[in-house]
C-alpha cells in the first residue's frame, strides 16, 4: 500500500512541475522575499525585524518578549 502512495504522490508532483501550475505564485512569493530582503533559508520576520538562519528556541522567545513589550 505505501509505495501506491507514494507513486501516486510523485505523478502528482511530476505533473505540477511538468505543468508549472505554481510557477507564477512561486515568482511572486520569490519577488516578495527578494525585496524584504530574504537571502536565504529559513528566514523569519517577526514584526521588522528580520532573523536569518536556524536558530534556537530561545532567540524568538526573546524578540517576541521584547515585541510584546512594546
Amino acid at each position: 500500500c505505501r509505495p501506491n502512495l507514494i507513486e501516486r504522490r510523485k505523478a502528482k508532483f511530476d505533473e505540477c512541475l511538468d505543468t508549472e501550475k505554481y510557477k507564477s505564485e512561486v515568482e511572486s512569493d520569490t519577488l516578495m522575499g527578494i525585496h524584504a530582503g530574504v537571502t536565504g533559508t529559513p528566514t523569519f520576520f517577526i514584526n521588522e525585524q528580520k532573523i536569518a538562519g536556524s536558530k534556537p528556541f530561545k532567540t524568538f522567545r526573546n524578540i517576541i518578549d521584547e515585541e510584546l513589550e512594546k
